[in-house]
């Protein structure tokens, strides 16, 4: 999963090179924060010590996955990206969140059977 966020994020840096200058502090900015925040919170959970702190991180991926999504839309609807690109990206994307719920939810589960609550 960390291996798919960081390939995203690099194809983020990548696409937003072409972002108008004007975009250097706002859209580009947030794309850029956003997609890596995703693979950051998952490797700094992965280095927590229990399994609800290592949840707590991966939602926090999660949210700026959905925060991601939203930029990739807007930026194809500014046409600061193509359809194709806007596509890619955004299957990219898609393509983490369910291994982040996947992960959430058996980190959940060994806390419950643990006997901790939340």
């Amino acid at each position: 999963m960390w291996r798919k966020a960081h390939k995203l994020t690099l194809a983020v840096y990548k696409i937003t090179l072409a972002f108008p200058k004007e975009e250097r502090f706002g859209l580009t900015s947030q794309v850029r924060r956003a997609s890596a925040s995703i693979a950051a919170n998952l490797a700094e959970g992965c280095g927590r010590r229990s399994d609800g702190e290592m949840a707590r991180y991966v939602q926090i991926a999660m949210g700026s996955g959905a925060e991601l999504s939203y930029h990739f839309l807007l930026a194809e609807d500014l046409r600061l990206m193509t359809s194709s690109e806007y596509e890619a990206l955004s299957a990219d994307a898609n393509e983490i969140m369910p291994d982040a719920i996947s992960t959430v939810g058996k980190a959940e589960e060994r806390r419950r059977s643990a006997g901790v609550s939340s």
